[in-house]
């Protein structure tokens, strides 16, 4: 599913980029070659009024032919040389030809036999309009033609080297549009697999979540339904004697409303993290008062209990959230320390923050788990967390605070000896 994603992603992206560079380097060539062809027809006007005008008022005509002169200049009938040759930047030639297009006059400064001439005059009159372009010999030409009194005068251009730049061009812009679409392809589906990353664990944690919340719940909904049907298979016995099996459901069902109320607040936390309204507390009184709440169960279990706690410590934050924090983590010690153990809490000023530590002894927890355990529904000992109750959810819940609080959450363990819980929580600022 997601290599679909990226893929549509993948061409999405391609056409959008493609039709953008199609487009910006169309401009560009459009522009380049209307400029190119502006170029080229002033160039030949102009070169075609320089050879027009040698022949001046009296009409006079040109000698020789292409090698008469080395230089092309003409000649007038008394043998005065009357003009110099046209600009150096430019290789071109004009041609005189009569009425049947008879070539009668030439005016070159290059050396070109009079078949070229020919093969020239031949593609000037057989042309659509006055000007146009062919190619002869591998060069390219661009041509003019005017009707005069004996026939045509026609101009010749080479443009060879202004086609070659627009050919050259355009084929620069299919190079560098195929780098570049290589270059984005690969970009793309970087940065396309970074982006749906996110996404697929999300997902990949939501199937997770919705099978773990699943198989969390099948368990007691199945030990209800077998009480349910002893129950139904004895309906004409006295409750009084069915009072073990209503004991049963009950407690089930106490244990499906709990993990049912911390699957909302889970989902709570995640839907309204931005719109907590925070304010400053003491929590050291918080941490003092859950400590309270819990002396009766710590001194059942023969579990010593040694507290330091800082007095005066403010936060800016959610005091009841805050004291589901301390209430997670003493619960989980009580739990998992075993009788006769002790239970060290401690809660200090350290530089800019507040810190939160519980360390209980007992069997620890492997260092292969502790990278998991603020993982919803994860639990190092399945067997025991069931039977003391616990789902795997009541980490994840602290967590979930006090990253909410802007806070960090970490565990270390020595395993047979001591499991410790640090949070850190920034000071309040005045």
């Amino acid at each position: 599913m997601f290599n679909r994603l990226r893929n549509r992603f993948l061409i999405v992206n391609m056409v959008i980029i493609s039709f953008i560079m199609i487009l910006a380097f169309s401009s560009i060539y459009t522009i380049t070659y209307q400029n190119n062809r502006k170029t080229m027809n002033e160039d030949l006007i102009q070169i075609s009024e320089f050879y027009r005008k040698q022949e001046g008022p009296e009409g006079g005509k040109y000698s020789g032919g292409g090698g008469g002169h080395g230089r092309g200049d003409m000649m007038v009938p008394d043998g005065k040389m009357k003009a110099g040759p046209p600009p150096e930047r430019s290789v071109s030639f004009a041609l005189t030809t009569d009425a049947d297009w008879n070539i009668t006059k030439t005016d070159s400064r290059f050396d070109m036999d009079s078949d070229f001439y020919a093969l020239a005059i031949k593609a000037a009159s057989s042309g659509d309009s006055n000007r146009g372009e062919f190619n002869l010999d591998g060069n390219r030409w661009a041509y003019d033609v005017q009707q005069v009194m004996e026939g045509y005068s026609v101009v010749f251009l080479d443009v060879t080297n202004q086609h070659q730049f627009l050919m050259t061009l355009l084929y620069t812009f299919l190079a560098v549009g195929f780098i570049m679409l290589i270059v984005i392809y690969f970009t793309s589906r970087y940065f396309a697999n970074r982006s749906i990353a996110p996404v697929k664990e999300a997902f990949d944690k939501q199937k997770r979540f919705i099978a773990d919340a699943s198989h969390e719940l099948r368990t007691p909904l199945a030990v209800i339904n077998t009480n349910a049907d002893v129950l139904l298979s004895n309906n004409d016995d006295l409750i009084r004697n069915q009072e073990k099996w209503l004991h049963h459901i009950k407690s089930e069902t106490e244990r499906m409303r709990t993990l049912t109320s911390d699957l909302l607040y889970l989902t709570q936390m995640d839907d309204a993290r931005e719109n907590v309204i925070f304010a400053p507390f003491n929590l050291s009184e918080a941490v003092e008062s859950v400590i309270l709440t819990l002396e009766a169960v710590i001194f059942e279990k023969d579990i010593a209990l040694s507290y330091d706690i800082s007095p005066e410590l403010s936060i800016n934050g959610n005091v009841e959230q805050m004291k589901q924090v301390a209430l997670i983590l003493l619960d989980n010690a009580i739990k998992y320390t075993n009788t006769k153990g002790k239970i060290d809490l401690t809660l200090k000023k350290h530089g800019s923050e507040v810190v939160l530590n519980v360390t209980n002894s007992g069997d620890g927890i492997p260092p292969e788990h502790l990278g998991k355990i603020f993982d919803r529904f994860y639990r190092a000992d399945a067997s025991r967390s069931r039977k003391h109750g616990g789902y795997g959810l009541g980490l994840a819940i602290a967590k979930a605070i006090v990253e909410q609080h802007k806070g960090k959450i970490h565990a270390k363990s020595v395993p047979g000896e001591t499991t410790s819980f640090s949070v850190q929580l920034p000071v309040e600022r005045h």
